[in-house]
């Protein structure tokens, strides 16, 4: 059975770029715009969350970064890897400060994007 993985990033460009690479690489891959996806996270049940920090039709004033941490807080999603996504330079810092399990930064080859989900989905 193929891995889940969730992808949340507002540019669509990236979001289907991700998409079609995990897919090739024999993924099951949902993917949305913005963070309200996380409403249906229990159904959707992902192996990871590959996880924008900037979304900007995110209407509230959570980032990637505050999603994450709240998701790694809760017991229930706390087992599922998160790596955040981001172009800013302190990409790592805001990682670790969200509890994500990982980072990626853009832009990024698909080698890493590979590299980053094999390395954190069993």
């Amino acid at each position: 059975m193929a891995k889940k993985i969730l992808v949340i990033e507002d540019d669509k460009d990236i979001r289907e770029t991700i998409v079609y690479v995990l897919e090739d690489h024999g993924y099951e891959v949902t993917s949305s715009e913005d963070a309200k996806i996380l409403k249906s996270l229990t159904e959707l049940n992902p192996d990871m969350i590959l996880l924008d920090n900037w979304l900007t039709e995110w209407k509230s004033d959570a980032n990637g970064q505050q999603l994450s941490k709240q998701l790694k807080s809760d017991p229930a999603t706390s087992h599922i890897p998160v790596i955040i996504i981001s172009a800013v330079s302190g990409v790592k810092e805001i990682a670790e400060a969200g509890m994500a399990d990982g980072y990626l930064r853009k832009p990024f080859g698909i080698d890493d994007l590979v590299e980053i989900v094999k390395e954190h989905i069993k």
